[in-house]
């Protein structure tokens, strides 16, 4: 896996270009899809955002593209400065890398990340979604957040376990192959 700065920030890139649009898909269809049809009268998820102007994010209607770029830069700058360095620390803290499989150490790290990076993802989001046409609320965004912890962390887990870090393992792996061992000279 990652072996240094440059490796860790390509790492970090992969999983946040899949993970974001992941999310974006999740919460825009799955969460919320049932209610933008139905206050649009729409019969498609992106013919309601159409008919809505865009997604609503910071007090206006955007674009997908704008909703999905500044996801992006906010999860690949907390990833970078927040997740991977402390995921990595509580997965040490845990295990001992020497001696734990690696399957398991990666496993340890990947929802050492989930734990951190869904609450805080959570809290933007609330942030960046937050109705600002009624005023705002401490509380009403306080309330936000935990509901989009609780939809989104069984979602981050899962996804993260069983269908993201494994394609982006076998990318990387693919992507910056290590050479073995130095082949012994044959004799001749």
């Amino acid at each position: 896996m990652p072996r240094n700065q440059f490796e860790r920030m390509m790492f970090a890139l992969m999983t946040v270009i899949v993970t974001v649009h992941a999310y974006v898909f999740y919460s825009l269809y799955v969460v919320n899809g049932a209610t933008l049809m139905s206050v649009t009268g729409q019969t498609g998820v992106l013919k309601a955002i159409d008919a809505m102007g865009g997604v609503y994010m910071l007090g206006h209607n955007l674009p997908i593209w704008a909703v999905v770029l500044v996801e992006f830069v906010l999860a690949y700058t907390l990833e970078v400065t927040v997740g991977s360095p402390f995921s990595f620390k509580i997965a040490s803290r845990i295990f001992d890398m020497k001696t734990t499989h690696p399957f398991i150490f990666e496993t340890a790290i990947i929802c050492a990340t989930v734990t951190i990076m869904c609450p805080a993802m959570s809290f933007l989001a609330a942030f960046l979604y937050y109705p600002y046409y009624e005023g705002f609320n401490i509380f009403t965004l306080l309330a936000n957040w935990l509901k989009l912890v609780c939809y989104n962390f069984p979602f981050a887990f899962f996804s993260q376990i069983f269908f993201i870090q494994p394609l982006i393992r076998t990318c990387f792996k693919a992507v910056f192959r290590r050479k073995s061992a130095v082949a012994a000279p044959s004799k001749a």
